[in-house]
């Protein structure tokens, strides 16, 4: 089922990644509310112009995908936009919910490396290791954050990687193969937001 999604991005190094996904929603991407190449060109305007131009697209959406891409701490907006998509914001006597989100790890020459270490346990299970240094807090906070744990392997205690945190991070090839699966889980967690500790603050 399609949702209404935000993409939250550093524009100088993942709007290439931005129009992949795009593309990759199909007939989803009509749901699309962020920013496309034909929007204007905010740079050179006032902060609080571009707030407004962002709340107005953020507000409807219910799943944002954040581009986890190697300059991400860079950005002056991206953990701005993950706290108001976690908030319930009231507007003209409505509330939103809070948006389910999930993150795409940006490949960089062919490899997640910059970001994730993978290596294997005693009992065959490949373990992830994030660099949390690389990541926003709002991020690293929303991670492991299942009131009950939930794990891929009984035995090692690896985490499951879609049900285990708020905010999965998925490597861009398999968000690209299926979004709507990936987007789905952010959403199904979303209607389930009680059943985790949620940091909704910078």
């Amino acid at each position: 089922m399609a949702r209404k999604t935000f993409i939250s991005y550093k524009y100088s190094e993942a709007q290439a990644l931005r129009d992949e996904i795009l593309d990759a929603l199909g007939n989803d991407g009509t749901y699309y509310q962020g920013e496309t190449a034909d929007s204007p060109d905010l740079t050179d305007t006032p902060t609080e112009n571009i707030k407004q131009n962002l709340t107005d697209m953020m507000y409807d959406t219910s799943v944002t995908i954040v581009i986890v891409s190697p300059n991400l701490k860079d950005s002056n907006w991206i953990d701005w936009e993950i706290e108001y998509c976690l908030k319930e914001i009231s507007r003209n006597g409505r509330s939103s919910k809070t948006n389910g989100v999930v993150g795409v790890v940006q490949k960089i020459d062919g490899r997640y490396n910059w970001l994730v270490a993978r290596s294997e346990k005693d009992d065959g299970c490949t373990v992830r290791t994030i660099q949390a240094s690389k990541l926003y807090e709002i991020i690293n906070e929303n991670r492991f954050n299942r009131n009950d744990k939930v794990y891929a392997c009984d035995e090692c205690k690896t985490y499951s990687q879609l049900d285990g945190s708020y905010i999965s991070l998925i490597d861009e090839e398999d968000f690209l193969s299926d979004p709507d699966k990936y987007i789905e889980n952010a959403f199904d967690k979303s209607e389930r937001a009680n059943e985790f500790d949620l940091t909704k603050q910078r």
